[in-house]
């Protein structure tokens, strides 16, 4: 097992990692990373999260098949985006994206291989009602994401490889179906958790300058230093 690093360092080398070995990832490290999943704030601290851990071969199987297929429809989706002029890339974006897109179907070609998939799901009964959807998106969806976020930190601080994926949202009743869970619990994520085939390293991003505006929309200041 790797060493825990510092919290500044895993925010800044968390990659999206979809290369996952099928090596066994042990039961007390996965309880150390839900743990710190549940640690995550959450709106009126209702801590509306679920996660169902899935290792079963045959039920990761079931969730592989649905995921590529809708991978696939997502692919789809996309080139004909292109295709229609609807999306428009750099040359640099383009082949940043086709990267990511060789690794994500690498991920779904071999979802059942990953030792661990970890499905995080929001419970609605924890909404409050305040007159329409939005108070059920802020008030659970908002409160799930964090956990979310806290989990893929705590694998990067040991040395685990996760990403965060939604795709198993368009197969969502059938998974929950065969998880048996409730009508009430939305699927909010599937994270699947393994040792990462790949290193970790700086993530790309756009400069903290560009997307930062100071008082108003469009006012902009250099960084210091």
């Amino acid at each position: 097992m790797a060493g825990e690093i510092g919290l500044f360092e895993a925010m800044a080398t968390m990659r999206a990692m979809r290369r996952l070995r099928p090596d066994p990832v042990p039961d007390e490290l996965i309880w150390k990373v839900l743990e710190a999943a549940t640690k995550a704030p959450s709106g009126g601290n209702r801590q509306p999260w679920h996660f169902v851990v899935v290792r079963d071969a045959a039920t990761k199987k079931f969730i592989q098949e649905r995921y590529l297929a809708a991978l696939q429809q997502y692919a789809e989706a996309g080139m004909k985006a292109l295709a229609e002029g609807k999306v428009r890339l750099s040359a640099e974006d383009a082949e940043a994206q086709m990267r990511t897109a060789r690794a994500g179907f690498y991920l779904a070609e071999h979802l059942a291989e990953v030792p661990v998939l970890v499905l995080v799901g929001a419970d609605r009964d924890a909404a409050l009602d305040v007159g329409g959807s939005v108070g059920e998106v802020s008030g659970v969806y908002a409160s799930v994401y964090p956990a979310v976020q806290n989990l893929l930190l705590a694998c990067r601080g040991l040395g685990l490889g996760a990403v965060l994926t939604t795709l198993h949202l368009l197969y969502e009743e059938e998974i929950k179906m065969r998880l048996g869970i409730p009508p009430r619990i939305f699927l909010a994520a599937m994270i699947p958790v393994g040792y990462p085939e790949g290193r970790f390293g700086p993530v790309r991003r756009r400069p903290v300058e560009e997307v930062t505006h100071w008082e108003r929309w469009g006012e902009r200041r250099a960084r210091p230093g």
